[in-house]
């Protein structure tokens, strides 16, 4: 997904997950989200890539049957 790197990737549901240490919301970590104000382009589209990896490895994860889990 190619995103504007000069928008934040928050949707409003800021909640960082224990077990991933992602926020629910954004699937940023909570260092991409402290980063991201001071960021360079270059970062923050280092940072979206990451989320879109991340998202997709997501939704191929909740694709497969619970056994193969």
């Amino acid at each position: 997904m190619l995103r504007d790197p000069e928008r934040s990737p928050c949707i409003g549901i800021c909640e960082l997950d224990t077990a991933t240490g992602l926020c629910r919301g954004c699937l940023r970590s909570g260092d991409e989200i402290a980063v991201w104000p001071a960021a360079s382009r270059d970062l923050r589209r280092q940072i979206l890539e990451r989320i879109d990896a991340r998202r997709d490895a997501m939704q191929a994860d909740a694709a497969l049957p619970t056994s193969a889990r």
